[in-house]
C-alpha cells in the first residue's frame, strides 16, 4: 500500500507521497496513473518528498505525462504545508532542494497548520542560453536589463514571446484579453517549437494595471492548468522589463491570485500565495497495475 496527500495550490493539484523512508520504482509510470483523471486520483502529477544531504528536504516531481520536471512553485509551498502538518519538521523557515537549486521557504501557520507560503524562488535567469531558447532578440528592458524574445509564427500569427527561467522555461505573451485565446490549439504549438530545446511553459498576460495582471498558462507535459507559480513569476519579471508594471504586482489566475515580487535589493523573485490540503488515501498495487494496463 502506498499512501498519499492530494494537495492543491491555486487549483494547480499534485498527488504528495512521503518517500523519507521509502523507495517507488517506476516513478514515470506512477505519475501518469496517479494524474489520471478517471482511472487514477486526478491531478497535474506527482511530488515525493524525500530526504536531502544539502537542505531540509528534497522535493522531486513529475509531470502528468510522467515527465519530470525541475521545479514547480504552486507544489513548493504545498511540500512546506506537508512537512509541517504531518510533523516532519517544526521549522517555519526550511529549505527545499529541487532541480532548480535550493529554495527557502516562509511558513505562515494559523492554529499549528500553513495557511500560506512564500517562496524565495531565486534569481530570474535571463541569458539565452540558459533558459534555453535559440534564434532569440536581445531586447534593453526596464533599467537597461537586457533580455531576450523570440517571435514565433504560430497559427498564422505572429507571436512575440518574452523568455525567461525561473529554473524552467518560460514564452510570455501579452495579449488584450487572456479569455479570447484558443490555448488548447496554441498551447501545444509554442510548448514545441524549435526554438526550445528542452519545451516552454507558455503563460497568456492581460495588463489591468501597474500592480495587477491576469494570466493563463499552458504547462510543459500538463497541458492548460489552473495555476503554475513559476509561470507567475516568469510572467511579473517579464511584465517589468517590457514597462508595463512595476516589480510588485498580484497575479490572477484561473484558480486564484498570487502576490509576487520581484526585490531589486537581492535580484529575487518572491512568491506568497496559499496552500491546501483536499484528502488522502492508499493505493494498492493492483489498482496501480490495472490503470497502467488500460
Amino acid at each position: 500500500m502506498i499512501k498519499f496527500t492530494k494537495m492543491e495550490g491555486l487549483g494547480n493539484d499534485y498527488v504528495y507521497i512521503d518517500s523519507t523512508n521509502q523507495e517507488l520504482d517506476n516513478l514515470h509510470d506512477l505519475a501518469k496513473f496517479v494524474s489520471n483523471r478517471h482511472l487514477g486520483i486526478g491531478s497535474d502529477g506527482l511530488i515525493l518528498i524525500k530526504k536531502s544531504k544539502i537542505a531540509d528536504f528534497r522535493m522531486q516531481m513529475f509531470n502528468s505525462n510522467g515527465s519530470e520536471a525541475e521545479m514547480c512553485g504552486n507544489g513548493i509551498r504545498c511540500v512546506g504545508k506537508f512537512v509541517y502538518d504531518k510533523g516532519l519538521t517544526k521549522k517555519r523557515e526550511l529549505t527545499i532542494e529541487t532541480l532548480a537549486g535550493i529554495k527557502t521557504l516562509k511558513l505562515n501557520v494559523e492554529n499549528e497548520k500553513v495557511k500560506t507560503v512564500e517562496v524565495d524562488m531565486g534569481e530570474p535567469i535571463l541569458e539565452e542560453e540558459k533558459i534555453p531558447v535559440k534564434d532569440a532578440k536581445e531586447f534593453k528592458g526596464n533599467e537597461g536589463i537586457k533580455f531576450f524574445k523570440v517571435n514565433l509564427e504560430v497559427d498564422k500569427d505572429i507571436k512575440g514571446l518574452t523568455c525567461i527561467s525561473m529554473g524552467n522555461p518560460h514564452g510570455i505573451e501579452f495579449v488584450e484579453d487572456i479569455n479570447s485565446v484558443d490555448i488548447n490549439k496554441i498551447g501545444p504549438i509554442i510548448e514545441n517549437d524549435i526554438h526550445f530545446p528542452n519545451k516552454v511553459n507558455v503563460e497568456f498576460i492581460e495588463i489591468k494595471d501597474k500592480n495587477h495582471i491576469k494570466m493563463r498558462v499552458w504547462e510543459r507535459g500538463a497541458g492548460e492548468t489552473l495555476a503554475c507559480g513559476t509561470g507567475a513569476c516568469a510572467s511579473v519579471v517579464a511584465s517589468n522589463l517590457n514597462g508595463y508594471t512595476d516589480r510588485k504586482v498580484r497575479v490572477d489566475l484561473l484558480g486564484g491570485s498570487l502576490d509576487i515580487y520581484w526585490k531589486k535589493e537581492d535580484n529575487h523573485v518572491y512568491m506568497t500565495g496559499p496552500a491546501q490540503t483536499v484528502f488522502e488515501g492508499e493505493l494498492n498495487e493492483e489498482v496501480i497495475d490495472y490503470g497502467k494496463n488500460k
